[in-house]
């Protein structure tokens, strides 16, 4: 257990907390978590199953409702056919990818996770010298980057000279997406359909993200050791959960739209904003909602305080207790010198913080 560290994002969320505790007023720009409320229908159809008394046991890998609108949903927006034993329903993607590591990784296997990754892959995995999985995550968590169809294609070419390597892909981010088009790999290249297992969730789209409901697709075999895993730990997701969630893939999609346009609108905000601030370097994402900012250009400087800014580590210190803004360091995700900002949040905060940000540079770049 020394080995497995705390999630960083929600370390420095605890720190900030803290700090609010105290009567300070901070800008959280750190959590991975949409600012909406849970649309209306979605909590009315966990209200509706409440007084319907659907509050017992479920199937530990989810009810048949919820595995027949995953199917739905993957076909509807994947092109791709999976049938109920291939569907394993979990709490949160996080507990989805953590049963598919442990059903799947053995001593001496080795998992390829493309830098800068989500901060949780790192300890949901042995790395070693045998490749037994390739982990993809478009859109990206923390750069927003989102893989092409051209660019899955040329992935897809070398994999498939590869038969031994399995691919998880991580579309958490999914229907959160800008300029591109989204496509996950199994769509791009269908002969890798029995190697690749689908993991997806309701929380980032739908705004769920403490129903904690997230499922896995993919070969039958190893779905059913995941399956096994969680009945002999947590058991089925919550069951109000369940029926939330179902009604989230089945029902009215349209705030999607509205809702990817104000996330849309926060970026370019963010963007232009922080691109005047001395020292950081910003990229345009496209899609989920951060920012993946570099930092170079501060470190070496020092504070009002006269302390040097030696890395991203020190310049996310600076900026909380300086300047009472949250946000994480870019090593959490394996990229010193970065910095992950998260634009999920009212044009309220975006503006403090990008403003007490761009001081504090000024003020690095002038003592």
């Amino acid at each position: 257990m020394s080995l497995i560290k705390p999630s960083p994002t929600i370390a420095i969320t605890d720190a900030a907390n803290k700090l609010k505790g105290e009567g300070k007023k901070i800008c959280v720009l750190a959590a991975g978590e949409p600012d909406f409320d849970t649309p209306d229908h979605i909590k009315n159809a966990a209200v509706q199953a409440i007084n319907e008394g659907k509050t017992k046991y479920t199937a530990v890998d989810g009810t048949r409702e919820l595995k027949e609108a995953i199917i739905k949903k993957l076909e509807r927006d994947n092109e791709l056919k999976y049938e109920p034993n291939q569907i394993c329903v979990g709490s949160g993607a996080k507990q989805v990818l953590f049963n598919l590591f442990m059903a799947t990784i053995n001593p001496g296997d080795e998992v390829i996770i493309p830098a800068p990754y989500w901060v949780s892959y790192i300890d949901m995995s042995k790395i070693t010298k045998k490749t037994k999985w390739l982990v993809i995550n478009s859109p990206n968590n923390p750069t927003g980057a989102v893989y092409t169809h051209n660019e899955l294609r040329d992935i897809s070419k070398v994999l498939l000279e590869h038969s031994h390597v399995n691919i998880v892909t991580d579309d958490i981010y999914e229907h959160i997406i800008y300029d591109e088009k989204f496509f996950t790999i199994a769509q791009v290249e269908p002969k890798l359909y029995d190697r690749v297992f689908i993991v997806n969730g309701v929380s980032k789209a739908y705004a769920m993200t403490g129903w904690r409901i997230g499922y896995v697709a993919g070969k039958n075999d190893i779905v059913k050791a995941i399956s096994t895993l969680q009945s002999q730990s947590t058991s089925n997701p919550n069951s109000i959960a369940q029926a939330a969630a179902t009604e989230a893939l089945n029902g009215d999609h349209g705030f999607l739209k509205e809702r990817t346009e104000t996330f849309k609108n926060r970026r370019d905000f963010m963007v232009e904003k922080l691109s005047s601030a001395p020292g950081l370097s910003v990229s345009v994402p496209q899609g989920a909602f951060y920012l993946f900012v570099s930092c170079e250009g501060i470190l070496g400087k020092k504070t009002k305080n006269g302390k040097v800014i030696n890395n991203d580590l020190d310049f996310t210190e600076y900026l909380l207790e300086d300047y009472l803004v949250a946000v994480v360091p870019g090593v959490a995700f394996g990229m010193e010198n970065f910095i992950r900002i998260s634009y999920a949040a009212s044009h309220e905060q975006l503006e403090i913080g990008c403003n007490s940000i761009i001081k504090a540079c000024q003020e690095c770049l002038t003592s």
